[in-house]
Formats: C-alpha cells, sequence, structure tokens
C-alpha cells in the first residue's frame, strides 16, 4: 500500500453538468499520481504550510483509474467549504492534494459473485476500478445504481467504458423520481447468498444497506463499505 504523499495539483477542466454538482480535472505538477481503484484523496484550498500543518481540506473519491494521467473528482456543494470550491477551482489554479488513502477494493474478497450498490456520486470509486484494466478479472459483475432523476446520470461515459472493458458487466439504474428508491431486498434475492457486496453513497444508505443485508443472512465479510468520511 502506497503511503500518502503531499502533490501539487493543476485545475485543467471544470465541468458544471447539473445545479450544484461539479467535475474537476487535476493534473500533478509534483510527479505522476500514485494510487489504487477505489482510493480517495484529501484536496485543500488554501496552500499548505509546512510550518503550519495541512490546511482544512475535505475528501473526494477519485473516480478515475490509475492508469489515467489526470485525476477526476465530482462534488456536490453542500455547505462553505464546497461553495468556495466552487467558486475558487477554476481552470489553472494550483491546490494541495494528499493521496491515496483507503483501502477499498483491497480487502479480500472473490472476484466472483460481485454486487456494487451505489448512490449518487457514490458511484465515483466504483468507476476507478470499472474504467481500470483490471476490471476484466471480475466475473459478471452486477451494478445497481441509485440516481435521484435522469440528469444526474453524468456518468454515462464511464460506463460505457466499463462495458468495453468487462462486457460481463450487469447495469441496473433506477431514477428516484419515476422508480423510487433501490430495492435491496430484490437486490438480495436476485444474488446469490454468497455473493460479495460493495456499498458505496450517503452514509445514512451505507449503514442502513449493511444492517440490512446483515439480517437478510448475508456474513459481515461480505458486505465492503466506503465510508471514511
Amino acid at each position: 500500500m502506497s503511503l500518502p504523499k503531499k502533490y501539487k495539483a493543476e485545475v485543467i477542466s471544470v465541468v458544471n453538468p447539473i445545479d450544484k454538482i461539479y467535475i474537476i480535472e487535476l493534473k500533478s505538477d509534483s510527479g505522476a499520481f500514485k494510487y489504487r481503484p477505489g482510493q480517495f484523496l484529501h484536496l485543500a484550498l488554501d496552500e499548505y504550510d509546512p510550518s503550519s500543518g495541512w490546511p482544512e481540506s475535505r475528501c473526494y473519491s477519485m473516480q478515475t483509474s490509475p492508469v489515467n494521467e489526470f485525476i477526476k473528482i465530482t462534488f456536490s456543494v453542500k455547505g462553505k467549504f464546497t461553495t468556495r470550491m466552487a467558486d475558487e477551482l477554476k481552470q489553472g489554479k494550483i491546490i494541495d492534494l494528499k493521496l491515496p488513502y483507503g483501502d477499498f477494493f483491497q480487502q479480500d474478497h472473490s472476484k466472483e459473485n460481485v454486487v456494487f450498490i451505489a448512490g449518487g456520486t457514490g458511484i465515483t470509486p466504483f468507476l476507478s476500478l470499472f474504467n481500470d484494466p483490471s476490471f476484466i478479472e471480475y466475473s459478471s459483475p452486477k451494478l445497481y445504481f441509485g440516481v435521484r432523476e435522469k440528469g444526474y446520470n453524468i456518468y454515462t461515459e464511464f460506463l460505457n467504458l466499463a462495458m468495453e472493458i468487462n462486457p460481463g458487466l450487469h447495469i441496473d439504474i433506477r431514477y428516484q423520481d419515476k422508480s423510487g428508491f433501490l430495492d435491496l431486498d430484490q437486490i438480495f434475492y436476485e444474488n446469490k447468498e454468497d455473493s460479495t457486496y460493495f456499498i458505496s453513497g450517503p452514509q445514512t444508505m451505507i449503514s442502513v444497506f449493511k444492517s440490512r443485508l446483515i439480517s437478510l443472512g448475508l456474513t459481515e465479510v461480505n458486505v465492503k463499505t466506503d465510508d471514511w468520511e
């Protein structure tokens, strides 16, 4: 596992595809980014000063594969810090990052009968795996993706690439305004009891889904969650 490293990074693009949702692309100015699929970074807006320690920051999953030269992250504007991000992260700006953190997909698990469950921007750590050449090693993986409405599904490009890398990927997208929330009980009954479940999304969703899967008979070791916040 790589130790976290500080990077100077340049914002090379900013996309605002839907209200209060931003996709930022970052290029390292201090050596190539080194991380593994599913890991996350710390992003600071104020310049790092070694004499005063690491400044205030927020955590974001890398949604690009480590084979990419650049990193993409998605964030939604929810408070003071993310409002600053929306205002200050402009093309050409230099910021400080620390990465990598986390071991989401490095945890021991079978690559057969794997179920990925994502809510909203919680899909981003999955994309870093789905768009990595190693994703072909997964046998008939399934993605269940819950999105508020169709306009919030801004990941078609990434999912199309995932299908190219692993044609066995099954994708089930549920738009909440049309079909309601993901039906976890139905997901469980559609899959084998020895399946491994990876869950990523809002913290309440992660907690509720994990508890429900265990109550349905799944062993805790087969439930992997992205709950670093």
